[in-house]
Formats: structure tokens, sequence, C-alpha cells
């Protein structure tokens, strides 16, 4: 049966994260990055098939998954890896303040791109760590990494980098050259990359491919740590699984060793495994369809934001998550504002850039369009 992405569904009354926010208020929830599409029903069947054998004991990955995810690479990415480099987790954001913790000692530096998913910004803090900023700047329509600015404020005891790639919040896609310029500055200061790659499969712009950074050369793959998920790409972010790709033993020793005793052991994400390889196994056809829809919704979403007197937006290349430059409208509080108009959005502040806001995307043209028109009617409302 093909995905229904139009269609409303009522999210009131489980336990959602994203509606239960503005339980009580008129306010439409674009913030999370959570899709109010339903999963692909390949994914819900197998979840179906496993809880009717009715024992949820602890549970291991089969080598059934570990190969889907060494085929995937290989498929969609061009990147050959080892079963043995893949480490269970139970989330992206633990990975990224494991991989902080795993490389960096304390007291030791740890880059990030500012804006970025807000995790980045404050995992260094939370291991007692430091952080030095990478800044995107936005040329010509086009957001880049200024890397020339960032070789200036490195220092001797700078471990390690994370970045995000595709790029949340302003969907950049890093092509190869951007990557290897990435690269060239960590081999000169003998730095690790973290490289979250949650995104990867949700690339928007049919010009661009998505590279794993540990994929350039020897070098980025003894040196890297690769986080992925199905989470964000088949709407499974409730049930708390994610990987990480370590080529390096020595890395993945640490990072092994690090999460001891804190971070759950893998035996308990059964429902995780199950999603994942179902999703892996049967819902390319789905994440075809979402992808259209996207980008369907992406083209309308960029149309209307630019035609709004006081916003602006860059196409994107990736994710459902838009990056809204809201600075001309000189609000103390953009955020504030939108919510009392009925939008509920993403602070800009949170990734790192007060004048922007950002609007998740992965819902249905309907309620997409509800919130332009309340967007539109909130500017209207400011004196002019």
């Amino acid at each position: 049966m093909p995905a229904n992405f139009d269609q409303l569904i009522d999210r009131s009354g489980t336990s959602s994260l994203k509606w239960e926010k503005y339980k009580d208020k008129d306010t439409l929830p674009f913030w999370v990055a959570d899709m109010d599409f339903k999963s692909a029903p390949e994914i819900i069947e197998a979840l179906h098939q496993r809880i009717e054998h009715g024992i949820f004991g602890y549970t291991v990955a089969d080598e059934g998954l570990e190969d889907l995810v060494v085929e995937r690479m290989n498929n969609l990415y061009d990147w050959q890896i080892e079963k043995e480099w893949i480490v269970w987790l139970p989330g992206l954001v633990t990975a990224l303040n494991l991989a902080v913790r795993s490389v960096a000692g304390e007291g030791e530096y740890v880059a990030a791109p500012v804006p970025v998913y807000y995790p980045f910004l404050t995992a260094p803090s939370l291991g007692g760590r430091r952080m030095v900023g990478l800044d995107w700047v936005l040329e010509n329509g086009q957001w880049r990494l200024d890397l020339e600015s960032f070789k200036t404020r490195l220092t001797d005891d700078t471990r390690l980098l994370s970045i995000c790639n595709p790029q949340n919040p302003n969907g950049r896609v890093l092509t190869r050259s951007e990557l290897e310029a990435i690269e060239a500055v960590c081999k000169e200061h003998n730095i690790v990359v973290c490289s979250d790659e949650v995104h990867c499969d949700l690339i928007l712009d049919r010009n661009c491919e998505h590279i794993p950074y540990a994929g350039l050369s020897e070098f980025t793959r003894d040196n890297s740590i690769t986080l992925m998920s199905p989470s964000k790409t088949f709407n499974v972010a409730g049930f708390g699984f994610a990987y990480a790709i370590i080529p390096n033993d020595k890395l993945r020793s640490n990072f092994q060793r690090v999460r001891k005793g804190i971070v759950p052991d893998p035996d308990n994400m059964l429902i995780g495994y199950t999603a994942a390889k179902a999703a892996y196994q049967h819902g390319e056809p789905w994440r075809q369809c979402l992808l259209d829809y996207l980008r369907g919704n992406h083209d309308y979403l960029l149309k209307e934001i630019n035609s709004i007197e006081g916003l602006s937006m860059e196409p994107l290349e990736a994710t459902y998550l838009a990056w809204i430059n809201v600075s001309e409208l000189g609000l103390k509080d953009p955020h504030g504002f939108f919510e009392e108009h009925g939008v509920g959005l993403s602070p800009g502040a949170q990734f790192g850039d007060k004048d922007y806001l950002r609007l998740n995307f992965g819902c249905s043209r309907e309620l997409l369009e509800q919130g332009i028109s309340r967007i539109k009617a909130a500017v209207e409302s400011l004196p002019h």
C-alpha cells in the first residue's frame, strides 16, 4: 500500500513530546525533529510480529542487521566497512558525548561548527572539556565553513572536531572538496573527527551526494567516529536506537571503555533492532516516497517564506528542517513572538544564532499551509 503523507494523524493522547508541549494551546508544533508521518508499513508489521512473540528479554543484534548496515554503506555511499567496526547505541546524543569524553581529556578542546544542533555545543562542557567554534558563513546564498578563521583559533590541545553532515540546522551537504579541506586541517593538527551523519538518507537536492567523512582516505578512516541511525529517516526516534562506526581499534576500545557502567549495554534495544532491520531490509521504496514529499514541502515553504517581508530562507540540500532568517523583523524574542501567534518553532539561539528560527516541515502539506498562514498573519500584525 503506497504511503499517504497527506494524512493528518491525531497525535494527541500519545505522549508525543512534539505535541504535548502545546497541549492546551492553539499552537501548531514545528519544532523538534520528529515527523508527523506513520513509519513504513514494513516496520510496523515487523514490530507487530515481534510483540506477538510475547517475550522481551535481553537481546543482541543478529548478524543479519550487521550485514544490512555493511551493505547499506556500500550501496548508498560507496563506503566499505567491516561488521566489527559497528557499535550499537541507545541514541546519537549519547554517542556524541561519548566521543567527546573518549577522545579529549579533561580541560582539552573540542571543536564544533556554529550554528549547529545544540548537543554539539553542550557536550564539551558537560564532559569537563572546552570548546572552540568553527563558523558557518553565508556567501552568495551558500553556507560554507570558515576553515581559515578556524585554523587561527586552534590550540595544541584540540583533540576532536565534531561535525554534522548533512548539517542541522542549515541543511548543507558537504562536498568532497570541503571534506578534504577538513581532513587537511585535522591531519596537520592530529585531530579526530566525530561525524554525525544521521540525516544522510534525507538528501533533497538531487545534485548533492552524501560522502561519509571516514570514507575519504586511510587517515580519515583511522581518525574518525561516524554516527548514524534510522531514527530521522524512518521516524522511529522514540525507540532510542543508533550506532557508531569506528574503524580504529584503539578509538573503538576507548569509546567502549567510557560507556561502561554509564551507557546501557546494547542488550536492551529489542524494539530498535527490530525496527532498524525492517527499515534497512524493506524500507527503501517508502524512503523514496518520503523524499519526494519532503521535496514538495521544501519547495512550497521556500517560496512562501521568501515572499514574506522580513523573512528569508536559503534552499536546503538535505533534512526536513528549514533555517529561517528573522533578523529583519527586529524582534527581541522571535521564538516567543511566533508562539504567541500559534506557531511553535525552535529558537535559533539554541543552535548558536539568535537571528534564526528552525521549522520542521516533516508534516502534511495541509498542516504546513496552516503554519505558513499563521506566520504571515503574525508578520502582518507588526507595526510598519
